[in-house]
């Protein structure tokens, strides 16, 4: 429902028009209006925010050097100075792709720490701790707007959804731990990890990999990979500038403009998830055009539902593999690496079989 017959005004001086007044703003919709008036009641100040955020710097800069000797307190202190940028950007990207990329900020921790401490000084533990204290600020970030977005739109308060983060967040640090003895006990813990074994932590590897290797600083990276690096910063800086540009002047070509994150994406982590992206979107401008009123209802449910889906599969997947138990079915895209691992793997049986 849509009333286009007065104006709005809610809190954080967000206004909605009217039609008669501007043709150039589209009223919001019942609904709309309704989820921005109870997500701006209620929030936290931004002093108590402000206030929390350095209490538990201070936490951090005394006690994780004491666990890890190797980084000392002003790293720590620094990567909590500049983590709140990078977790706004994180954040952002992680919006537009529902992907978040704090794995990427966290090695950009082991790389710059590792360089900074030096190999004599034990550079490589200094970037792994670095990369943890990095990973969770950026990605606690993440996961907390993603819930705010959650709360959006089910009329939830926003500070409600903050608290229960808060609590799991807590519980989290309670159970991951057990979990851990859990699998050091079905999985022996001398063989915990190994390379090989059913659970050989590949990404371990490769991370203890990076950090080994950022002691030596940038003369270990490839040759002109900071000019590649610089270059298309850049690129994306002015495409990102671009579409602004183009949005504000009401250009015919904004449409047709990149979204430099979106391509980022499938560069990173292997096509699989362009796919499912392209997939999803085709779907929905069919959904769109055979019935726009059900499709703008009810697509952003459907697909939330396909993506807890997925993720609720990875506890019994995990709680599978304890037992070492192969699920019946199992249908997902693969990178050529991926698809040529498998084929490694099941052809030589097959042909053995037949």
């Amino acid at each position: 429902m849509v009333h286009r017959s007065f104006p709005h005004k809610f809190q954080g001086n967000q206004r909605v028009q009217d039609d008669a007044n501007s043709d150039e703003q589209t009223p919001l919709s019942y609904d709309d209006r309704r989820r921005n008036k109870i997500f701006l009641e209620e929030g936290m100040p931004d002093y108590v925010a402000v206030a929390g955020y350095i209490f538990f710097s201070a936490i951090s800069a005394i006690f994780v050097p004491r666990i890890f000797p190797q980084i000392r307190y002003y790293h720590v202190a620094l990567l909590y100075a500049v983590a709140p940028i990078m977790a706004f950007c994180n954040s952002y990207a992680s919006g537009l792709c529902d992907w978040s990329l704090a794995s990427v900020y966290g090695k950009l921790a082991i790389f710059i720490v590792g360089a900074w401490v030096g190999e004599a000084s034990g550079g490589t533990i200094a970037g792994l701790a670095a990369c943890g204290v990095m990973l969770m600020i950026i990605g606690n970030a993440a996961e907390l707007m993603h819930d705010f977005k959650t709360g959006y739109l089910t009329l939830t308060s926003p500070l409600s959804m903050f608290i229960s983060q808060a609590i799991g967040t807590s519980l989290g640090c309670l159970i991951n731990p057990l979990v851990f003895l859990c699998f050091e006990k079905f999985v022996g813990k001398g063989h915990l990890g190994e390379a090989g074994s059913v659970f050989s932590a590949p990404l371990a590897t490769a991370y203890r990999g990076l950090a080994v290797l950022s002691v030596e600083g940038i003369k270990i990276l490839p040759k002109h990979s900071m000019m590649f690096c610089i270059a298309f910063f850049f690129g994306a800086f002015f495409l990102d500038c671009l579409a602004a540009i183009a949005k504000a002047k009401k250009w015919k070509v904004k449409s047709y403009i990149p979204n430099a994150m979106a391509m980022a994406i499938p560069f990173l982590i292997g096509p699989n998830i362009a796919v499912d992206m392209a997939m999803g979107s085709l779907l929905l401008v069919i959904w769109k055009k055979t019935n726009k009123k059900s499709a703008n209802m009810l697509s952003v449910v459907v697909a939330s539902g396909l993506i807890c889906g997925d993720g609720l599969f990875a506890l019994p997947s995990a709680i599978l593999s304890i037992f070492q138990i192969e699920p019946p079915i199992c249908m997902k895209f693969l990178s050529n690496y991926q698809t040529e691992e498998m084929q490694d793997h099941f052809l030589p049986k097959l042909a053995a079989a037949s």
